[in-house]
C-alpha cells in the first residue's frame, strides 16, 4: 500500500479527486486529497508557503514513503515536497503540469483582482485544454472555482536541496504529447526535470483536467507510477 497525496492545481480543491479516490483505494492504497491554504475560508490572507507547509505536514504524518501527485500549477508544489523530503517522498507524479525553478513565481499569468485571481472563464484556455468536458461540466467547474490568493500566486518559489534530483519523478500528458513533453525538457524550457535522475513520461488521452474527465483512467496510471 502507498500513501498518494493528491494537490489540485488553480481554482481547485481537494474535492476534485472525489472519482480518483475510490479507484486508488480499489488498488490498496491510501489516496489523501488535501485541502490548503486558500481553498476556502479565510482564503484571501494564504501565501505559497501555508500551502508548503501544509504539504510538507501531511508528508511527516505519513507513516511510510509516499507518492506525491501534483496537477498543473500544484506540479511546483509537488516539487517543493521532493525538494523538503526527499528521504519521505518516494515518487512525484506531474498532471498537465512541470514545476518552476528556484527565484521564480509559482503562477502569475492571470490578472489579480482585490488581492485574488477570480477564474478566469474559458476563453482563456485553448481548445485542446478543455475539450473533453462537456458544457455541464465546465458550467460546474465554473460555478465551484476558487479564488486563488495573489500570496498563492505571486509567492516566489524556493528550492535548495538537490537530493530532490534523486525522487522519481513521471510526468502524466493530457492535452500535450509525450513527444512534446521530452521536447520541452530537453530543449532546457523545464530545467528542474532536465537534472531529475529518473523521469518518465505516460500518455492520457485527454484535456487538462482528467481526474475529471478520465478518472479511472488516471487512476491506473497513478497505481502504476506508485508501483515504479
Amino acid at each position: 500500500m502507498t500513501d498518494i497525496l493528491l494537490i489540485a492545481g488553480l481554482w481547485l480543491d481537494g474535492s476534485c479527486w472525489n472519482r480518483v479516490v475510490p479507484d486508488l483505494e480499489d488498488r490498496g492504497h491510501r489516496a489523501v486529497p488535501l485541502f490548503l491554504p486558500g481553498q476556502g475560508a479565510p482564503p484571501a490572507t494564504a501565501t505559497l508557503e501555508d500551502q508548503r507547509a501544509a504539504l510538507t505536514a501531511a508528508v511527516d504524518a505519513s507513516a511510510g514513503p509516499v507518492m506525491v501527485v501534483g496537477h498543473s500549477s500544484a506540479a511546483t508544489l509537488a516539487w517543493m515536497a521532493a525538494d523538503d523530503r526527499p528521504h519521505k517522498v518516494a515518487s512525484v507524479v506531474l498532471i498537465g503540469g512541470f514545476p518552476c525553478g528556484d527565484g521564480e513565481a509559482y503562477a502569475d499569468s492571470f490578472p489579480v483582482v482585490d488581492g485574488m485571481i477570480p477564474f478566469p472563464g474559458w476563453m482563456a484556455f485553448e481548445s485542446a485544454v478543455i475539450a473533453d468536458l462537456d458544457e455541464e461540466q465546465r458550467r460546474v467547474i465554473a460555478a465551484q472555482a476558487i479564488p486563488v490568493p495573489e500570496g498563492v500566486a505571486k509567492g516566489v518559489v524556493k528550492l535548495g536541496n538537490e537530493r530532490r534530483y534523486e525522487v522519481p519523478v513521471t510526468v502524466i500528458c493530457p492535452e500535450f504529447t509525450v513527444a512534446q513533453a521530452r521536447e520541452w525538457v530537453d530543449g532546457g524550457e523545464v530545467p528542474e526535470l532536465a537534472r531529475a535522475r529518473q523521469l518518465d513520461y505516460v500518455d492520457i488521452d485527454s484535456g487538462h483536467w482528467p481526474m475529471l474527465t478520465r478518472p479511472s483512467e488516471l487512476a491506473d496510471l497513478l497505481d502504476c507510477a506508485a508501483a515504479g
